[in-house]
């Protein structure tokens, strides 16, 4: 047997062993983990009543962000970021779909893992939420104002775009860089080449302005896998900490090429060093393409924008940008606890999380207690950073979250549990089961200066028994766990939308007050928006029919439209009317190809519709809006090419409403 087929069965035995110790300890369920009355009171939210927190869970491979409610777990709102949303027509209405433009082309959909908040002096502050596109390499920042996705910037020099979007104290920077190293530029390589063309990068991407998210700059690193990452602060403020692997640069069956080193490396990247460096020239502008996509406040309309340079940084150029901290191997986690001195680095493959200091890291940088160097970058000494070792934690360590307290608390995906443990005595006291094989873990402010330390939230990759059978596919899991007491406690779990990779969570005050309720129609500059009913009307324009309609409770303007032929393209221009909370107008006709409208009050929205038959289409409300809903509803007839009917629009008219152009 070779020594790379050995390598498999005992990588294998080990894992496989690791799994089904995990699912055995959680298997043995107790009445006390399967949920209480007690338990039930303390995540029970009354009718009428509020949630403490707003929950923002990446959505991954559905491409959007589920928005819960802490601590009962109910679904509050989907939020479409990188797909297309049937329900609300984005990326499928006119003024939604330039949010999607690559430089690929049009790409409805994307794996979202990550959430970031905004923060000011450390403190999530709740403005924004910034996700990750991991597929197509995209950054998003979503309006807490609305709920809506405002902005999307495409990251050249990417592929993986997987530790990403951690921001920076005050929201300077969120930061993006590489899961899978590629060359750079992107050219015609042989793969097994790689340790002579494939580079990594990390992209400081601009995020303070909304509407004006650019790349500052970009560092081009060697060729690892770069995972997660965190700011600092404190005695780590103006840094940047990530997790790598393959530091071996393996390009084939990572499972195994990828674990052979001792250890990987924790990346510690100085940006106010590299803006410095900027500053005086070390960068170059190098020739790339892609996209800036935000969306415009009084027209409610996306705008995509070509970029075509970003500026290069190498840390050969700029000394002191740039250190590698030694870790166990296969990293997941960079976490950074709230005083901003330990760096948590748990090692997927490890049977200890190792704990840097950042203030022992500085003193070791100036005293230059450095093993080595990699493309320019210096390698310290692992003893020289490190502030101790949680002893035995558990199996297969990701994820590390703070309450503020003095306490850390890590996932361990292999046994299927909580660990908590205690800073600087790395003693373990406490460990709860997950059901099971749980990813990431979020306590609300977990990452920032000031945790809001009463809850944790386990995101579980698999459920099994825990809820009804639904075929092959079984939702994700999240799990929620009291934190206040010195032994966690299981109080709820509940199903979530598409695979939840990591999560925010923010107290609901922070965010709740500050809802636009509507839009106003005085401020609407959408160039086919009405005001008012008797500003509705028809137009063509070649084989192009424009409409501009009306909705309001509870009819369209017009509701009665002839004249369009067979393979015309028909915009329909709605404009929401109301100017109340909580009134959405619906649009959907018969034999469209896209999806329906769901337009806001105030707001205008475009469908774009082509009828491919003769014959009588009817058009409806989509959303309940009234007690005569079902009457809210109009036709469209339909002609052969070249029919002589004249284009008229009518709403409760004797004689129809003429229409201009041409």
């Amino acid at each position: 047997m070779s020594s790379l087929s050995r390598n498999r069965l005992v990588l294998g035995a080990v894992l496989l062993g690791a799994v089904g110790i995990g699912y055995a300890c959680a298997g043995n369920r107790t009445s006390s983990l399967a949920g209480s009355a007690g338990n039930a009171q303390r995540t029970y939210v009354a009718p009428g009543e509020y949630d403490e927190l707003y929950a923002f869970l990446s959505g991954g491979f559905s491409g959007q962000v589920g928005v819960y409610g802490i601590p009962s777990g109910r679904l509050l709102k989907v939020i479409p970021v990188f797909s297309q949303n049937a329900e609300n027509g984005w990326g499928y209405s006119e003024e939604t779909k330039p949010m999607l433009e690559t430089s690929y082309g049009f790409i409805p959909w994307d794996d979202l893992h990550h959430t970031a908040l905004s923060q000011t002096n450390g403190e999530d502050d709740g403005r924004w939420l910034f996700v990750n596109g991991n597929n197509t390499p995209r950054v998003a920042r979503v309006d807490l104002t609305t709920f809506e996705t405002s902005e999307i910037l495409e990251i050249p020099n990417a592929a993986g775009n997987h530790a990403s979007p951690f921001v920076t104290e005050n929201t300077e920077y969120i930061v993006s860089s590489t899961r899978f190293s590629i060359p750079v530029p992107n050219r015609d390589v042989p793969i097994a080449e790689y340790r002579q063309h494939f580079r990594g990068q990390i992209s400081f991407i601009t995020a303070d302005k909304p509407g004006k998210m650019d790349i500052a700059f970009q560092l081009l690193v060697p060729g690892f896998n770069y995972d997660l990452a965190r700011a600092g602060k404190g005695p780590s403020a103006g840094w940047m900490f990530f997790s790598s692997y393959n530091t071996e640069q393996a390009n084939t069956l990572l499972e195994v090429n990828a674990s052979q080193n001792d250890k990987d490396y924790i990346a510690a990247v100085n940006y106010r060093r590299a803006e410095a460096c900027v500053r005086e020239g070390k960068g170059r502008r190098a020739t790339v393409d892609y996209r800036h996509n935000f969306m415009d406040h009084f027209t409610r309309t996306a705008i995509s924008e070509r970029r075509t340079s970003v500026l290069q940084v190498t840390p050969a150029d700029c000394p002191g940008v740039m250190y590698f901290l030694p870790t166990p191997k296969s990293p997941h986690g960079a976490d950074v606890d709230p005083t901003g001195e330990y760096i948590v680095a748990g090692g997927k493959l490890a049977t200890v999380i190792p704990v840097h200091s950042a203030t022992k890291m500085l003193a070791a940088i100036e005293a230059k207690e450095f093993e080595g160097e990699l493309e320019g970058i210096p390698v310290l000494k692992y003893n020289a950073t490190l502030a101790g070792e949680v002893q035995e934690p558990g199996l297969g360590p990701l994820h590390t979250e703070f309450d503020g307290q003095g306490y850390a608390y890590t996932s361990m995906f292999l046994s299927s549990e909580i660990v908590k443990w205690k800073l600087g005595t790395w003693e373990v006291v406490d460990r709860q089961p997950t059901f099971y094989s749980v990813g990431h873990l979020m306590i609300p402010g977990g990452g920032t200066r000031k945790p809001y330390g009463r809850y944790a939230l386990a995101m579980n990759k698999i459920t099994k028994d825990r809820y009804l059978p639904t075929g092959p596919e079984l939702a994700h899991s999240a799990q929620l766990f009291d934190i206040t007491g010195e032994r966690m406690e299981l109080l709820l779990d509940f199903p979530t939308i598409g695979e939840p990779h990591y999560g925010n969570a923010i107290e609901a005050a922070k965010v709740r007050e500050n809802q636009v309720r509507f839009y106003a129609l005085a401020e609407n500059r959408h160039p086919r928006a009405i005001r008012a009913e008797r500003e509705s009307g028809i137009e063509r324009r070649g084989r192009v029919v424009h409409v501009r309609m009306a909705s309001i409770r509870s009819h369209f303007t017009p509701d009665n439209i002839e004249g369009v032929q067979v393979g015309d393209t028909v915009l329909f221009h709605v404009t929401n009317l109301e100017q109340d909370w909580d009134v959405p107008h619906g649009f959907a006709i018969l034999g469209a190809q896209n999806a329906e409208l769901l337009v806001m009050p105030g707001e205008t929205r475009t469908l774009r519709w082509v009828p491919q038959k003769v014959g009588v289409y009817p058009f409806y409300c989509t959303d309940f809006c009234s007690a005569l809903h079902q009457e809210m509803q109009g036709y469209v007839r339909v002609s052969p090419r070249g029919a002589n009917v004249a284009l008229t629009a009518t709403t409760n008219a004797k004689a129809p409403q003429r229409a201009g152009g041409n």
